[in-house]
């Protein structure tokens, strides 16, 4: 019998025709179409998913979408997204400021009201659940050219020994030699004078004045207000003795780019009740801090630009949660912004060399161990590409117990276009630490976000080869890393790029969300200025596309540190590890609160047993998401419980 084709195969052939034909017409878009299509299929499948994990954009209704800067895990299990104004001048002079919280179980989103523009500020998991958030913006950048009135830092100096004095706002400094005007726009307090005696003698040799630090801007606008050199100024509204012991010294005050200004409010956010609470201010102000929890609960807030725009000269403070007061260290210590500062297990900290910008290339730099009770900074050598340091990320890898630590990435100072593939790593247990090389990444990467994730690998995605992805320098990539082999495995690529004002957290139920960038432009020509992403993607790692994961069942809702707790599960033969990771906070691909601590392991009568640390520096107290793991690596979802 002779064969004739049947109606669908006659179909087939007729379609088949037709797109060879339009292939020949139209063959480059034809071929991007098919290769999206089947990029679409494969990443969809089943077996590509168990193999790579798989990403998805978050659902948010329009009304909830911000220029997400900070992103911090909350012990509800919510996530409270920080935009502050969001690097938008227009909301900033609008005081238009803003906060989002996410619940990941019922994907419901809620507007919480924001009291100050925290833009920019640093924040911290706090030992009873709530998070500390202090510093943000007190003004915006000033470009040259933008700036109209000549401006700059007035030092005031007090030579009373017995008083100091507060300037009010519009204090007006005149010049001595020069003779122009330059008025203040906030109060500053200058402390009084210190008396030095002869150590010998006891013999009194001097007054050492107090000092105060204050932004001054002319009068009126003008190239003509100017001035090019250092100046004694007097102080308009002075009266008796303090006419001659208070007086401002400046050098140039000019025309030039003015940067951001920081503000010294700070605030607990109260998971619970969701709002944000007022504590007492810092008595610096910071934009671009890092907030790092101490051995004993307090924490250390250190860098950040002043309310004058200038580095914060050292004057490193302590916030106590329990008088929610502020006080001075007593210690001087200058690191750039962001400066990566981690908790060691003996109490002292850490820096690695990671940190977000603004400071002198040659001050702070040096990674080393720093014993805050001495001001003893011991420097680790070793580092490769250390002029590379801005905008790298430092992860403690797991467990917490080991104090190793891994650098990756990271670009050149300010605005260069410089770029590092490395991946640093440093055993700190060490007798004489030194970084080395680790496994490195397939090309220079800035601002690469890293989250560990239950089963002890780390995700790092995202980042840009160039300077706020520059020239579409993005990277659109993502990579798990296994600590105990020092490799990474690439896995699904993210839909978007990553790059400035980005982050990553790992949720509880074992996903991880990243959010933000902000790109300096839209086009690889660099012709059309950037736009903030406000999309939000999920990573749902390979461990969770298995038949089946552990659950605990039940459990109590605080372990004390050193004690043991029990956890009834249906699969205690198969579970092989438990740990307590620490909820994230991150902004600018800065996290120092991130750390996973393991925890020994029993079987019981229908369940297992759980041994915490007795360490308070290995264990701060807080909030923690306990983790147990299968013999395939697979975890269970977070169970929350707090250590005293």
């Amino acid at each position: 019998m002779k064969y004739r084709p049947s109606r669908r195969t006659r179909r087939m052939a007729i379609s088949t025709a037709v797109v060879l034909a339009l292939a020949g017409a139209n063959g480059p878009w034809l071929y991007r179409f098919s290769t999206e299509r089947y990029h679409d299929y494969k990443i969809n499948q089943a077996g590509y998913k168990a193999t790579n994990g798989h990403w998805e954009f978050l659902d948010i209704p329009s009304e909830f979408k911000i220029n997400t800067i900070h992103a911090a895990l909350l012990h509800t299990g919510k996530v409270l997204l920080v935009a502050g104004s969001g690097n938008n001048q227009k909301n900033f002079d609008a005081k238009s400021f803003r906060s989002v919280l996410w619940d990941p179980k019922t994907n419901a989103f809620k507007n919480v009201p924001t009291p100050k523009d925290m833009f920019c500020a640093g924040h911290t998991q706090l030992p009873d659940g709530k998070l500390l958030i202090a510093g943000g913006t007190k003004q915006y950048e000033k470009l040259k050219g933008d700036v109209t009135k000549a401006g700059g830092l007035m030092i005031v100096h007090n030579e009373d020994p017995d008083k100091p004095i507060t300037l009010p706002a519009g204090t007006r400094f005149t010049g001595k030699t020069n003779g122009r005007t330059f008025v203040t726009k906030d109060p500053v307090l200058v402390e009084k004078a210190k008396k030095v005696f002869d150590k010998n003698t006891g013999a009194f040799l001097r007054n050492d004045p107090g000092l105060g630090r204050i932004y001054v801007e002319a009068q009126k606008s003008g190239t003509e207000y100017e001035t090019g050199t250092e100046d004694n100024y007097r102080i308009a509204g002075l009266s008796g003795s303090d006419t001659r012991n208070v007086y401002g010294i400046a050098q140039k005050l000019a025309l030039d780019k003015k940067d951001f200004q920081g503000i010294r409010e700070a605030f607990e956010f109260d998971p619970v009740a969701e709002k944000y609470i007022t504590v007492d201010p810092m008595n610096e102000a910071r934009w671009y801090p890092t907030l790092t929890t101490l051995k004993d609960g307090k924490v250390l807030a250190l860098s950040g630009l002043d309310e004058i725009g200038q580095i914060v000269p050292g004057k490193d403070e302590v916030y106590d949660p329990e008088t929610r007061k502020w006080t001075y260290t007593g210690i001087v210590r200058k690191f750039p912004t962001y400066p990566a500062v981690f908790l060691l297990n003996d109490g002292k900290l850490f820096y690695s060399g990671s940190n977000a910008g603004y400071g002198p290339a040659d001050v702070g730099r040096a990674p080393g161990v720093w014993d805050l009770a001495t001001n003893k900074f011991t420097k680790v050598p070793g580092l490769s590409d250390p002029d590379k340091m801005e905008t790298s990320a430092t992860v403690r890898l797991p467990p917490a117990q080991d104090e190793k630590f891994m650098v990756i990435g990271g670009g050149g100072v300010g605005e260069s276009d410089k770029s590092s593939e490395k991946s640093r790593l440093v055993d700190l247990k060490d007798a004489d630490p030194r970084f080395k090389d680790g496994a490195s990444l397939d090309e220079g990467t800035r601002y690469p976000s890293a989250s560990l994730l239950p089963d002890d690998s780390l995700l790092v995605t995202g980042g840009s080869n160039d300077y706020r992805g520059r020239g579409g320098s993005n990277v659109l990539q993502a990579r798990l890393y296994d600590a105990k082999t020092d490799t990474y495995e690439r896995v699904a690529d993210p839909a978007v790029g990553r790059n400035y004002h980005s982050g990553s957290v790992l949720l509880p139920d074992g996903r991880v969300m990243i959010f933000g960038s902000d790109s300096l432009y839209s086009d690889k020509a660099n012709t059309r200025p950037g736009v903030f992403e406000q999309r939000v993607e999920i990573y749902t790692p390979p461990y969770l596309y298995r038949d089946s994961r552990p659950e605990l069942t039940a459990g109590p809702k605080e372990i004390k540190r050193g004690g043991t707790a029990v956890f009834t599960t249906n699969q205690a033969a198969d579970i092989k590890s438990a740990k307590l990771m620490r909820p994230s906070a991150v902004t600018h691909v800065t996290d120092t609160d991130q750390r996973s601590v393991a925890l020994d392991l029993k079987k019981t009568d229908g369940g297992i047993s759980v041994t915490v640390p007795d360490n308070r520096a290995l264990v701060p107290s807080g909030w923690y998401m306990l983790f147990v793991t299968d013999s395939k690596g697979t975890p269970s979802e977070g169970t929350w419980v707090e250590v005293p």
